[in-house]
C-alpha cells in the first residue's frame, strides 16, 4: 500500500470514530447546590402536584361511581321492586306488620321499625351486595389511594430531575414532610418519603391503619339507602295495617300462631285478590322508584363530596397532611394554622 493510500485510510478512520464519539450520549450534568429560595420553590411546586394528583384522582373517582350507581340502578328497577310489589311479598309484608303488632309492646320497636329493618336487610341481599361483586365504593377509595400516592411520586421525581436535586438531599425533604400521622404509637407516622419508596403500600402499618379506619366508615351505599327504606317501610306499615281489619288477618294471624309461613301467607291470600293488586301495582311501582332513586342521589352526593367518609376521604386526608406539613414548615410564628382532616383512632 502506498502512503498516500495508507494516509486516507487513517483519515477515514479517525473520521469514523469522531462520528462514533459524537453520537455518544452526552453526561449527565451533576447536581447542583441548591438555594433556601430554590427549596422553597420545591415546596411550593410540591402543593401544586399534590393538588394536580388529588384532582386527577377525583376524576377517576367520579368516573367510577357512575358505574356503581348506574349499577345500583340496574338491580334496583330488576330485582328489589318487583320483588317488593309482588303479590306474594305484599302478602308476606302484611303478615308481618300483623305479627310486629300482634307482638308489640314495651320495651319492643314499633312494627314500622321491624319491617324497616327487614327491608334494608332485603335491600342490601339484592341490590348493594349483588353491584359490590362487580365494583364497590370502598374500593373505589382504596384504589384512589393508591392512585395518589403512585402519581404524586411520579409527578416528584419530575420535579427532582427540573431542578437537578441531589437525591438524597431531596429524600431528605421528603422525610419531614408528614403524610399519614395517626399515631402514637410512632409506627402509625409516615413520612412523604416513607409512602412513596420504603415498602410497597401494604407492608407499610401507617398506611394499613389508615384504610382500615376508612373501612370503618358508614358502609357505602347502606346510609341514605337505610333512611329511604324507612320512609318506604313507614308508609307501607301504614298503608298494609289499614287493611287489617278489613281482611282479617289480624285475628287469622292470633289464631294461627305456631304454624308455618306458608298456612299464614294462605289466610292472608284468601282476604286480598290479586285484581285489586294488579291495580294497585303500578303506582306503588313509580312511587318506590322515586323514593330510591331521590334516594341514591343523595348517597352518591354524600359519597363524592364528604371528605371524612366518601370515596375521596383517604385522598383528602393524605394531600390534607402532605400540604399542611409543608405551610407549617413555612408559616411564620404569630400565623393562624390553617388545619387540615384529622382521624383520631378509637383507643386499642
Amino acid at each position: 500500500m502506498s502512503p498516500r493510500n495508507l494516509l486516507f485510510l487513517l483519515l477515514a478512520l479517525l473520521l469514523t470514530l469522531g462520528g462514533c464519539s459524537s453520537r455518544q450520549k452526552a453526561p449527565e450534568p451533576p447536581p447542583v447546590q441548591l438555594s433556601p429560595a430554590t427549596w422553597e420553590q420545591i415546596d411550593r411546586e410540591i402543593i401544586d402536584a399534590s393538588l394536580a394528583t388529588t384532582s386527577s384522582v377525583n376524576d377517576y373517582a367520579r368516573r367510577s361511581m357512575r358505574v356503581w350507581k348506574d349499577r345500583v340502578q340496574q338491580f334496583t328497577e330488576s330485582d328489589f321492586i318487583p320483588w317488593f310489589t309482588g303479590y306474594w311479598t305484599q302478602q308476606w309484608l302484611t303478615m308481618k306488620v300483623a305479627w310486629y303488632k300482634i307482638n308489640s309492646g314495651e320495651g319492643k320497636e314499633p312494627p314500622e321499625k321491624r319491617l324497616a329493618a327487614y327491608l334494608q336487610e332485603q335491600y342490601h341481599q339484592r341490590v348493594l351486595d349483588q353491584v359490590a361483586k362487580e365494583i364497590d365504593p370502598e374500593g373505589i377509595r382504596d384504589r384512589a389511594m393508591e392512585l395518589y400516592v403512585q402519581l404524586l411520586g411520579q409527578q416528584l421525581q419530575q420535579l427532582a430531575q427540573r431542578y437537578r436535586a441531589p437525591p438524597e438531599q431531596f429524600n431528605l425533604r421528603l422525610t419531614r414532610i408528614q403524610a399519614i400521622n395517626l399515631g402514637p404509637p410512632a409506627a402509625l407516622n409516615a413520612s412523604l418519603h416513607q409512602l412513596l419508596y420504603s415498602k410497597s403500600l401494604a407492608e407499610q402499618p401507617a398506611y394499613a391503619a389508615l384504610v382500615k379506619h376508612m373501612h370503618s366508615a358508614v358502609r357505602a351505599g347502606s346510609q341514605r339507602a337505610d333512611v329511604s327504606l324507612s320512609s318506604v317501610a313507614q308508609d307501607a306499615s301504614e298503608k298494609l295495617s289499614a287493611t287489617l281489619a278489613p281482611r282479617g288477618i289480624a285475628s287469622a294471624v292470633a289464631s294461627a300462631v305456631g304454624r308455618v309461613a306458608g298456612a299464614l301467607i294462605s289466610v292472608a291470600a284468601t282476604g286480598y285478590g290479586i285484581m285489586s293488586h294488579n291495580q294497585e301495582q303500578p303506582a306503588m311501582i313509580e312511587q318506590l322508584r322515586v323514593i330510591l332513586n331521590v334516594a341514591l342521589n343523595q348517597e352518591w352526593r354524600e359519597l363524592m363530596e364528604n371528605r371524612k367518609t366518601g370515596t375521596m376521604a383517604g385522598v383528602y386526608y393524605l394531600s390534607g397532611e402532605v400540604e399542611e406539613s409543608l405551610l407549617g414548615a413555612r408559616r411564620l410564628p404569630d400565623e393562624p394554622e390553617t388545619g387540615s382532616l384529622r382521624i383520631v383512632l378509637p383507643a386499642q
